[in-house]
């Protein structure tokens, strides 16, 4: 888990700010959700260029294309999964890091095992973890595809839009088990889906903008 920087009160200053406003805007409400996102240094994750933002609540590019969520709808995403300590938690989409650890924050080190598409970050995000003591288990591969190593899972997430769950991510999860996700191609749609024996009861949280899934 975080075991501190040597930045200084300033960022932890701003990102007490930026939590604290996300709670008086009734954005997130769950104390263990607040507490994550007071936690994760989301500075130490986004490139140097974009610091001095880290604690804006918008989106952040991070390298290839793509971007780190806005802390809010990381807090949003983490309150529909639901999560507990001791969850077994698969991530699809890497990319930083970020969603990874504020999830760790949550379910404990040793919980959460995320795929990552494009090699070079999974690289830099393993790192930036590793350096920050959080322990997550990342892989270079293709989120359709899942991580069956380690099912079943208790929840499961996307950081970046499919135009619907794919099969695989569904059979990892365990009865029960709750998956959320940007869904759609032109329009998407953050979907809370539980796994229930007769398939997946689904749940529209409105619209969202994340990066397109990449792979087959």
């Amino acid at each position: 888990m975080f075991r501190g920087t040597p930045d200084g009160d300033d960022f932890d200053e701003q990102r007490k700010n930026m939590v604290d406003a996300l709670v008086e805007t009734g954005r997130i409400e769950d104390e263990t959700t607040i507490e994550a996102l007071k936690a994760v240094p989301r500075h130490e994750f986004v490139p140097e260029a974009n610091r001095d933002r880290a604690y804006v609540d918008r989106p952040l590019p991070i390298g290839s294309d793509q971007t780190v969520s806005a802390p809010h709808i990381v807090g949003i995403m983490s309150e529909l999964l639901e999560l507990e300590e001791g969850d077994a938690v698969l991530e699809i989409g890497t990319g930083c890091g970020y969603h990874a650890a504020v999830t760790a924050e949550i379910v404990g080190d040793g919980n959460v095992y995320s795929v990552e598409y494009v090699d070079e970050l999974a690289e830099d995000a393993s790192e930036t973890l590793s350096d920050l003591g959080y322990d997550i288990e990342i892989r270079v591969g293709d989120g359709h595809e899942g991580w069956p190593e380690h099912t079943p899972y208790d929840a499961a997430y996307l950081t970046c839009a499919a135009a619907e769950i794919p099969d695989p991510l569904v059979d990892q999860l365990r009865e029960g088990g709750v998956l959320v996700a940007p869904l759609g191609t032109t329009e998407q749609r953050l979907v809370k889906a539980t796994k229930t024996e007769e398939g997946l009861d689904r749940e529209d949280h409105g619209g969202v903008r994340f990066v397109r899934m990449q792979g087959d």
